[in-house]
């Protein structure tokens, strides 16, 4: 759910650059045409200087760096209307301010006082139409049971309480609380007089993050008497990469992220573990859209050819679907060629003593499950084809962590391993242009944390080339 939030945000800063562009035109003709100076056809049709031409694109990058200033890039979920709207009209008053200074350092003729203010009163009332229309979109998505967060909030006080009923009463922020986490001794009758929802205590938080779907916390232990729970709960928020709330007060962050946000006249903060920007985000979707349906196209031959081989050389299925973790634990199936003989599932409980890789994982070299084809298959990776499918689909990315079988996320035996769930599982990633399964899993569970810390559109594309010699050779492939 984080990386979906930086999505959202990702665009959110695509359309104020579109829609800059559209005010700058707008106060453009509106000048032009009030002054009278040429018509404007002939006005449209005067040559762009190249320098003018650079200027301008200063002027958007410098407005785009007062709007993150302004924080009109985080998220908004849980605040005001009335907030974010003086928060635009911050935003395009000081980015009036810079533009007057860029025409004066630069003689621009046309950025004059007239120009600027003009700019200011188009540029205000087309952004704050925006940003209105799309929470009013957001909300409608939301109350329709899209766009959800789940949420898990710890402590059975009074402050915890409200801020659960608070959130009820707002539909169309999205949130579904999960429950409530606390010792049996700690809850007051309150809390069981309203009917809340007990889903553990605190020394079973940590299994039931493992095995629930939980894209936030929200913290209301108190500090003063439960300093070192609260940590503990911190400490692994982030190596779950899952956001977490608390009240201002409290402490105990250390390598998670965290901003300020106001709720209904209360102030908390938002932390998370993730690494991944938002803008770049919105561009690594596309790609995978671009790339993974281009793929498709051009490997179709490949893949009818796979198809009729796997149909003609073994009975069962052509594809073989199989449940993997995704995003924040969630769940979804996977395409793949089978390589397997049909029964391949039933028979891994009489091969585990033969079990060559570390960890949790399973493989086995010379796997007597798989057939002739498969053998192929997976040497060449085209058994990893379909999988373009699941990109499309949005369950995947190109690049990311590879989606391990429920079986093998249920041998994981550390919690810091389980923040590469906390982005988009890939069809690629370091793991696999590093030796894939010559490598050890612990060794992967870094490469993967890793990719995340280090995380770039230049390095997706750095790995999508030196995964093209990585499948030519077949190296690691089991």
């Amino acid at each position: 759910m984080i990386e979906n939030q930086r999505y959202a945000i990702g665009l959110f800063k695509l359309l104020d650059v579109f829609l800059v562009v559209i005010t700058f035109g707008l106060t453009t003709v509106l000048i032009v045409h009030e002054q009278g100076q040429m018509p404007l056809d002939e006005f449209l049709s005067v040559r762009i200087r190249l320098a003018n031409f650079f200027i301008f694109g200063f002027c958007l990058l410098v407005n785009h760096v007062i709007f993150s200033a302004c924080s009109l890039y985080r998220s908004r979920r849980l605040s005001r209307r009335s907030a974010e709207l003086v928060d635009v009209l911050k935003a395009v008053s000081l980015s009036s301010l810079c533009f007057l200074v860029i025409g004066f350092l630069f003689s621009v003729k046309m950025i004059t006082p007239l120009f600027v203010v003009t700019w200011w009163v188009v540029a205000a009332a087309v952004l704050v139409v925006s940003r209105i229309s799309l929470r009013s979109l957001l909300s409608q998505i939301r109350r329709r049971g899209r766009n959800l967060r789940y949420m898990l909030i710890l402590g059975t006080n009074k402050r915890a309480i409200e801020f659960a009923r608070k959130i009820s009463c707002h539909q169309e922020l999205g949130y579904r609380v999960v429950g409530f986490v606390d010792d049996e001794s700690e809850v007051p009758e309150e809390f069981r007089s309203q009917g809340g929802r007990l889903v553990c205590n605190y020394a079973g938080l940590p299994e039931f993050l493992r095995r629930n779907v939980v894209d936030e916390v929200a913290n209301f232990l108190p500090v003063a008497s439960r300093h070192k729970d609260f940590s503990e709960v911190a400490d692994l928020c982030s190596q779950h990469g899952i956001i977490m709330r608390f009240d201002p007060d409290n402490f105990g962050l250390q390598r998670s992220g965290w901003q300020m946000e106001e709720f209904d006249g209360e102030y908390y903060i938002a932390a998370c573990g993730g690494s991944m920007e938002s803008w770049p985000l919105v561009v690594k979707r596309i790609v995978d859209i671009v790339l993974s349906f281009s793929l498709l196209v051009i490997a179709s031959p490949i893949m009818l050819g796979a198809a009729l081989a796997i149909k003609l050389t073994s009975p069962g299925p052509v594809f073989f679907l199989q449940e993997r973790i995704g995003l924040n634990k969630r769940r979804f199936m996977i395409y793949k060629f089978r390589t397997m003989v049909p029964n391949a599932e039933q028979l891994m409980a009489q091969l585990l003593s033969q079990n060559e890789a570390s960890g949790p994982v399973f493989k086995i070299r010379h796997d007597p499950r798989i057939t002739r084809v498969g053998r192929f298959l997976r040497r060449s990776s085209i058994d990893e084809l379909p999988q373009l499918l699941n990109v499309l689909k949005g369950d995947m990315s190109l690049v990311g962590p590879r989606p391990l079988p429920v079986r093998d996320y249920e041998g994981f035996d550390e919690d810091w391993q389980r923040r590469r769930f906390s982005v988009k599982p890939g069809i690629t990633c370091l793991w696999q242009v590093n030796g894939r399964s010559n490598i050890s899993f612990d060794r992967w569970m870094k490469l993967d944390l890793q990719y995340m810390d280090e995380w770039s559109l230049w390095l997706d594309m750095k790995i999508l080339v030196k995964t093209i010699p990585a499948v030519m050779k077949g190296s690691g492939a089991a």
